[in-house]
């Protein structure tokens, strides 16, 4: 059981790794955020279908859950939009350092999905954030239309994935991406046929940029969520969400090394970003604790 669970918490990083990676990718894509997408969500759909034959799974979902499953593959279609603009119109550490607040977004929402009271030490930590922030945004303020896009790249994420908390538990995970991706791909389709936005040159791209996308869409989209899921069957929930906040680190660092020059930000940013970073974690220890005491 000991080397069983080494062997998937050494999986869960490459995954959290291979998540840090997705924004890299997104930055050395040139195309429009909104064609990224569609291409993501349409391959990436088509390699989980293969996946949901060759596991014999069944594609059948109720009615209702149908409609539930297509509104998340809008929100997802819109995050990930927001979230390919923001790496666009500023970089890549800048769009992760933001994604950091996602824990305080989820900390302010999910007593609204699952009717539990707002903690106290979750807004502390949400303040200090935002101080975090603020230092950033202080130095570093010609990045702030990236910013606009990263936070509502990240509010649109803390929803779906809430959202997703209550579906996953009555099916199949793939099965469900594959209908949230599948609508994704539907809306954008409508939006780019009334924008008249499909034509030969919209699937002339080049050999990198099909390259770029077919790692995105098979390694960083269909298998990370495919081999999360089975991680998460092994290792705590605290062990996965303490491992997951590690992703703007490993991001980041992926950009200061393989981006170059673009990457390179201030001596304030990377203070902010660790103030950020520090806690995140903090604040996932703390429940930690707090469960504990609960059992």
């Amino acid at each position: 059981m000991r080397n069983d669970n080494l062997k998937s918490y050494l999986n869960l990083h490459l995954i959290v790794f291979i998540w840090g990676f997705t924004a890299i990718l997104g930055a050395l894509i040139t195309i429009d955020a909104e064609n990224l997408v569609w291409f993501r969500m349409l391959l990436a759909m088509i390699f989980l279908g293969g996946f949901i034959l060759y596991k014999k799974q069944s594609f059948q979902v109720p009615i209702k859950e149908l409609f539930k499953l297509i509104f998340v593959g809008l929100l997802i279609a819109l995050h990930w939009i927001f979230f390919f603009k923001a790496i666009h119109v500023s970089n890549v550490s800048i769009t992760l350092s933001i994604f950091s607040l996602g824990a305080f977004f989820a900390s302010l929402l999910e007593p609204l999905f699952y009717g539990r009271k707002i903690l106290f030490y979750e807004v502390f930590f949400g303040l200090v954030i935002i101080a975090g922030l603020a230092l950033i945004l202080q130095v570093e303020i010609k990045y702030l239309t990236g910013v606009y896009y990263a936070l509502a790249a990240i509010i649109l994420g803390v929803l779906f994935t809430l959202m997703n908390g209550k579906l996953i538990s009555d099916h199949e995970p793939s099965v469900i991406t594959f209908y949230e991706f599948g609508a994704g791909v539907f809306f954008i389709t409508l939006y780019f046929l009334v924008q008249g936005k499909f034509s030969a040159e919209f699937f002339s791209l080049s050999l990198n940029n099909w390259m770029w996308l077919f790692i995105l869409a098979s390694v960083c989209t269909a298998y990370a969520f495919t081999a999360s899921v089975k991680v998460m069957q092994r290792l705590t929930p605290y062990t996965v969400m303490l491992t997951t906040n590690l992703e703007p680190v490993y991001g980041i660092m992926l950009a200061y090394f393989i981006l170059g020059g673009k990457e390179k930000m201030s001596t304030e940013f990377y203070i902010g970003a660790v103030i950020i970073i520090i806690t995140v974690i903090l604040n996932g220890v703390f429940k930690h604790y707090k469960n504990k005491k609960k059992v």
